[in-house]
């Protein structure tokens, strides 16, 4: 998936979180975030904190490639 802004990031963490089986409160205690953060985060609100959503990322096991053009 192209992550191209926080909704499409969002979209990539709630569909590994599901294929996972995780709940949004088992992956906040996981990654020591709150349950809030992690539902803003999958609705892709834009003012999520990006250190704490990296540590989401990498809870889950995904990563982020930044590319040149």
């Amino acid at each position: 998936m192209k992550i191209i802004d926080a909704s499409t990031l969002g979209q990539a963490i709630r569909q590994q979180r599901r294929h996972l089986k995780v709940t949004q409160k088992d992956l906040a205690m996981a990654s020591g975030t709150g349950l809030r953060f992690i539902i803003d985060l999958e609705k892709g609100k834009p003012s999520c904190q990006l250190g704490k959503a990296l540590e989401i990322v990498r809870a889950l096991g995904l990563h982020l490639e930044i590319r040149e053009p």
